[in-house]
């Protein structure tokens, strides 16, 4: 394919060009007035964005939580992230307390089979774990881990643990990726709340104050700094949390941030309407202020990275709660947590250049350069150099799309953005030099994404 005329933004600067994939699924050339070869279809992107790929580091597809399931598995999920310009996901493994990781790994590797485009995969432990567990799945491409210090139930971790998954992973090239609640404190407030009669959906956002987010990264970058690691802070949603990585950073730690659609435009006020369930996520939606804040943040380069933390339900499926009660849920404790935004994440960040809050620039490195490289998926992702894969979205800024659930591909009955129409949208989708996506319409093959190992960081002393 040539796609003739565009404005090519990427790593490489902004300029004018065309783009030429080859026929083993790779960027060909980058240069204007190219020729066109014989059998090569020819696309007029005068007007138009060319830009990489996007790709979300963040997603849970086919994730069981308690008596549900999210919506979208690896065939539906995928789908639609290629027809709103993402053509790699990298998806979360939980490998649960007993469970060994690699059976984990496998389960999700099997799980993934389906997918429209390439993924890649996360490690979470959920317990202390030896150093060899850690060594296993990086031979396996799986180079990143996530901890959680919240859900102590379930998922929470001490600072122990985490200090020795830093320093195991930062032997052999790993990443630890840290979910920054204060999970003890939320867990108290939250029983005091039931104790006193509070049970609302609005209860989940207070008692999850964002001072507490604030703390837990404030510890994150602390043992990441005894461990002389990087620590990734996944979907900050807050100023307290955004100060403490910005005051790690000048003190030299490596953080890096990701933060999500859902925290740029969404606000508190949802829990508290109708359907307010249906807006619940964790860390929770904020006061509006934040999202001012978090803007900032992605314009400064404090945070690196925009992910979605796709995790999306049945309107059915979040009223029976985590127990599944025909009646529905007792309480804002059982409502399952998370958004749909697989398809929407390009679009939703996109915003943000048309307010002159980030350039296009920004929007590359933020939604597809930046989680590529920072993943181990650098240069073939990310970036639209030659031999990289020819994974390009043709962006049309003058597009427009209803964000309703009716208008979009996820696998789910409502959407938190209805009634919006976002000002921009993908004109065609490549992934591997494959047409995934045209004007908006799916047009890919389930199982055509392959899965990606990841190369571990530079600098190991494993």
């Amino acid at each position: 394919m040539l796609i003739r005329g565009g404005r090519v933004v990427d790593v490489a600067g902004d300029r004018v060009a065309d783009v030429r994939t080859g026929p083993d699924g790779r960027v060909a050339a980058v240069e204007p007035h190219l020729d066109q070869h014989p059998g090569e279809e020819v696309v007029d992107a005068s007007g138009l964005l060319v830009v990489p790929g996007g790709v979300d580091a963040h997603t849970h597809l086919n994730l069981p939580v308690g008596a549900v399931r999210v919506s979208d598995d690896f065939a539906t999920g995928t789908a639609a992230a290629a027809v709103g310009g993402t053509t790699t996901v990298v998806d979360y493994v939980t490998a649960y307390r007993g469970e060994d990781p690699l059976a984990a790994l496998a389960t999700w590797q099997r799980w993934a089979e389906p997918a429209a485009i390439d993924v890649g995969l996360h490690m979470t432990f959920t317990e202390a774990v030896p150093e060899s567990a850690v060594v296993d799945c990086i031979e396996r491409g799986v180079t990143s881990f996530k901890l959680y210090m919240a859900y102590p139930e379930t998922l929470q971790v001490d600072d122990g643990v985490i200090l020795g998954v830093m320093q195991a992973a930062g032997r052999h090239g790993g990443l630890v990726t840290l979910h920054a609640e204060n999970g003890s404190a939320i867990e108290l407030l939250r029983h005091q709340a039931l104790d006193a009669g509070r049970s609302a959906v609005i209860e989940h956002s207070r008692t999850r104050p964002a001072i507490l987010e604030g703390e837990a990264v404030n510890r994150a970058a602390a043992l990441a700094e005894v461990a002389g690691v990087p620590v990734y802070i996944v979907h900050v949603s807050s100023a307290p949390a955004l100060a403490a990585i910005r005051t790690a950073q000048e003190r030299g730690i490596d953080v890096v941030a990701e933060t999500c659609p859902q925290y740029l435009h969404l606000s508190e006020a949802s829990l508290s309407g109708p359907g307010g369930e249906n807006f619940v996520c964790t860390p929770p939606l904020r006061d509006p202020w934040h999202q001012e804040e978090l803007w900032e943040g992605l314009a400064q380069g404090t945070i690196h990275t925009v992910a979605t933390d796709h995790c999306p339900f049945t309107v059915t499926d979040r009223r029976a709660g985590t127990r599944g009660r025909p009646e529905g849920f007792a309480d804002f404790t059982e409502i399952p947590g998370g958004l749909p935004g697989i398809e929407t994440r390009l679009a939703l960040v996109w915003e943000g250049v048309v307010d002159r809050r980030i350039t296009v620039a920004d929007w590359v490195r933020l939604c597809a350069e930046a989680p590529a490289r920072t993943f181990g998926l650098w240069p073939a992702k990310g970036s639209l150099q030659v031999g990289a894969d020819a994974d390009v979205v043709v962006w049309d800024p003058a597009a427009e799309q209803r964000l309703a659930a009716a208008a979009l591909h996820m696998r789910t009955d409502h959407s938190p953005y209805a009634g919006r129409v976002a000002r921009g949208w993908p004109r065609l989708v490549l992934a591997r030099g494959r047409a995934v996506a045209r004007d908006g319409v799916f047009c890919g093959q389930a199982g055509w994404g392959r899965y990606l190992p990841r190369s571990p960081r530079p600098g190991a002393v494993g």
